[in-house]
């Protein structure tokens, strides 16, 4: 039942963060206005619209999903701070649906996280070595 459970949180992820690279990607309003604010504009949001993408696709193959899932926490957090310290909880009448958007995506990545952990004990010697160089 775990597993299946994983699987919809997975599911839900990469909805969350699919859905916004069309407007990522096609330079909308609403997202040149966050990533000027925030002073990272046009880079920053082409480049976490790149990560995200890449994540969403990573959180199904097993031999990525923690790590696609600590991307996904990384870039949330990232995501939450900025709302709370700079952008605020509403962006530009959207009554809060980005920020609700970001910490339950953050909240189940968390989730799919510590479901997968068991995978760091698969990694071998060998493998850390040649990861390090």
């Amino acid at each position: 039942m775990k597993k299946y459970i994983i699987l919809v949180l997975k599911v839900i992820v990469a909805f969350i963060l699919l859905q916004t690279l069309y407007f990522k990607f096609s330079g909308s309003t609403e997202s040149v206005y966050i990533f000027e604010k925030l002073g990272m504009e046009p880079f920053g949001r082409i480049g976490s619209g790149i990560i995200e993408l890449i994540a969403s696709i990573l959180l199904f193959v097993d031999k990525t999903r923690l790590y696609a899932a600590i991307i996904v926490v990384g870039t949330m957090l990232g995501a939450i701070i900025s709302h709370l310290f700079i952008l605020g909880i509403e962006v530009m009448n959207d009554d809060g649906t980005l920020f609700i958007l970001a910490l339950i995506a953050f909240v189940f990545s968390v989730i799919i996280a510590f479901y997968h952990i068991s995978d760091l004990k698969k990694l071998n010697i060998k493998t850390i070595n040649s990861l390090l160089g």
